[in-house]
């Protein structure tokens, strides 16, 4: 990155790099996705149908669903989802669900409550711009 904008095509992240191991004390994250935690990432899944119309952020899915897979808790939390929150002031334009999209942001890792939503997420793409895949 020079002067706030990225000279070259993030690495991309697999959804099966997320996770390092999942036991009676949960999930673990992976080394791959700590050593990558604050850095500009690409995903490459599918945008799952928003909660509301006027949704500021996005769940981006390893495989195309029909229902948004909203959780409540950490305990409840898929493996193969990451919430997407766009750069300051985008709005989400949503795709068919079976359309593949790949998103560049910020890795953020850790449990965190969405205040306006109380959307609990383990995983997020942060300052998010989206393409088609």
């Amino acid at each position: 990155m020079r002067g706030g904008i990225v000279t070259a095509e993030p690495s991309l992240l697999r959804f099966s790099d997320l996770y390092g191991s999942f036991g009676p004390l949960g999930m673990t994250f992976s080394e791959t996705a700590s050593r990558r935690a604050g850095q500009v990432v690409a995903m490459r899944g599918y945008m799952a149908p928003p909660l509301k119309p006027e949704a500021t952020f996005f769940v981006l899915t390893a495989q195309p669903v029909s229902l948004c897979p909203f959780c409540q808790s950490d305990a409840d939390w898929p493996q193969d989802i990451v919430v997407v929150y766009l750069k300051h002031g985008g709005t989400v334009s949503f795709r068919p669900s079976s359309e593949p999209v790949e998103v560049w942001g910020v890795l953020e890792l850790g449990s965190k409550l969405d205040s306006t939503t109380g959307f609990v997420s383990q995983v997020r793409l942060v300052d998010a711009t989206t393409r088609r895949a």
